[in-house]
């Protein structure tokens, strides 16, 4: 596949697309469609929404979803739980493979449901997956808010990692997380000159945090989102028409935008459409303007001011196995 052929470059693709709502195999055909596109236009790494598979829960807000022990709520979460994603399932083979075949490395959001803690709550993870088809690494949002947390658990520091994709170092949050001080502190500690957020979709989200991120961190910013509308919520959907009662509905109208190292946009939010958005980074901007600041190296303070992260994945049991005398 055609890369640039100035190596301080990166191309990237930014997929703005709507879930298919509780339907994760339809969902993740979207996902392989639009990684093969990003790598046909020469793309080294593409980019999703927060929670893409198998959806944003809009349904809680809708339909009254803080009321305790009910039947609708119950029936909604298992939906969900069975339509959520287990990489150890293989869920995700094909967008690896689909990674493997373009050589395109890809973060995508996710309903995880983790089988490290015992297999049934559920966890909004980003997942980032290597240009090589392996899984590097998988972020469970730390705090997650609102109303979300009627759904998903919250999650710890082990996905606060960063990523090599061609000459950037490349970290990600999910939504509201990207607003958490010391999370993006500990990317920037990483060496993160790339920052991924992740949002459901709505230009209100990313209009003024994208710039906020880009001109603290003297890094690109790329706030990546997902479209939710009526149309994309299947007709048997149990409780739709508590949900989108509104023919034409848009819940969720994108956002996707890309800021510069200087807090410049590189794209304004890009609204209303699906659409695989492509864009150029020159790892050059990043070095121009660490020259009068940089957060995590010469602008630090350690001998007065250290941050402390623990990567540890949280479990709830530590099962330690008796071994067997011959």
């Amino acid at each position: 596949m055609p890369r640039s052929d100035e190596p301080s470059i990166l191309k990237v693709g930014l997929a703005q697309v709507a879930p298919v709502v509780l339907d994760r195999e339809a969902t993740l055909a979207k996902v392989v469609g639009h990684t093969r596109a990003a790598a046909e236009q020469g793309c080294a790494m593409v980019c999703f929404g927060e929670a893409l598979v198998p959806g944003y829960p809009v349904w809680i807000s809708r339909t009254d979803g803080s009321r305790f022990d009910t039947l609708d709520q119950k029936q909604l979460h298992a939906l969900y739980a069975e339509q959520a994603v287990q990489p150890e399932a293989g869920h995700l083979d094909e967008v690896c493979a689909a990674a493997r075949e373009g050589h395109i490395a890809v973060i995508l959001g996710t309903v995880e449901r983790a089988a490290d803690r015992g297999g049934h709550s559920l966890y909004c993870s980003r997942v980032f997956i290597d240009a090589d088809g392996t899984i590097g690494s998988v972020h469970r949002k730390l705090v997650p808010t609102h109303e979300e947390r009627l759904t998903w658990a919250p999650g710890d520091g082990a996905g606060l990692v960063v990523h090599s994709v061609g000459p950037f170092t490349v970290g990600a949050l999910n939504c509201w997380e990207n607003w958490m001080p010391l999370a993006r502190t500990a990317l920037y500690a990483a060496g993160e000159d790339l920052h991924v957020a992740l949002w459901p979709g709505a230009r209100r989200n990313t209009q003024d945090i994208t710039r906020f991120i880009a001109r603290e961190a003297r890094s690109y910013v790329i706030s990546v989102s997902c479209l939710i509308r009526e149309q994309d919520f299947p007709a048997d959907m149990p409780h739709r028409d508590r949900i989108v009662p509104t023919p034409g509905e848009v819940i969720c109208d994108g956002g996707t935008a890309v800021a510069g190292p200087d807090g410049q946009w590189v794209l304004e939010p890009v609204t209303g459409r699906e659409e695989l958005l492509t864009v150029e980074l020159d790892h050059r901007r990043v070095l121009e303007e660490r020259q009068n600041f940089d957060a995590a190296g010469h602008y630090a303070r350690p001998d007065v001011m250290r941050l402390v992260v623990d990567r540890t994945r949280q479990r709830a049991v530590e099962f330690v196995e008796t071994k067997s005398h011959e």
